[in-house]
């Protein structure tokens, strides 16, 4: 599903393959991980294993080589993957709980440039304990109008959804 996520880097430059660093962020990230530094971290725990399946072949990156390459793939690319990961490996059973909610992601206020805080409305699936799919919204008052957009995002027929005010 993320081996289609364009790499912009040349070619002759690259040391460790996108896929790579995104399979080994996202491995980290659900097994607890975060930050750059617990990703490298887990990387290095398992490695072993990654290059067993054929990854991390010329050995693991630095924490700064994964914020960089992680920061420069297309964040709707990579959203649009994940949601038909999500699609292929869960699949709703009738009446299960999904919660939709928005947070203000701390730490994001850029002071330097004066960016506002982002702001995610996020699905969450109770029973498995894992976010079915987010979108940034503009600000904390335009959840409203993205829930429907994540709502249609996502196949919740039979769910029972539920939204914090």
């Amino acid at each position: 599903y993320f081996s289609i996520i364009r790499d912009e880097r040349q070619s002759a430059k690259v040391d460790y393959p996108l896929f790579d660093v995104l399979f080994g962020s996202i491995c980290a990230i659900i097994a607890g991980g975060q930050g750059w530094t617990d990703i490298r971290e887990y990387v290095l725990g398992h490695h072993e294993w990654f290059l067993k399946h054929g990854l991390f072949e010329k050995g693991v990156p630095v924490d700064d080589t994964f914020a960089r390459l992680m920061s420069n793939i297309d964040p709707a690319e990579f959203r649009d993957c994940f949601l038909a990961w999500m699609k292929a490996v869960h699949k709703l059973t009738g009446g299960e709980v999904v919660a939709i909610d928005g947070k203000t992601l701390r730490g994001s206020y850029d002071r330097n440039d004066r960016q506002s805080t982002i702001h995610m409305v996020s699905a969450y699936s109770c029973a498995n304990q894992l976010v079915l799919g987010q979108l940034k919204t503009d600000a904390k008052s335009n959840e409203i109008t993205a829930i429907p957009a994540l709502l249609q995002m996502l196949d919740l027929r039979g769910a029972i959804v539920t939204i914090d005010a």
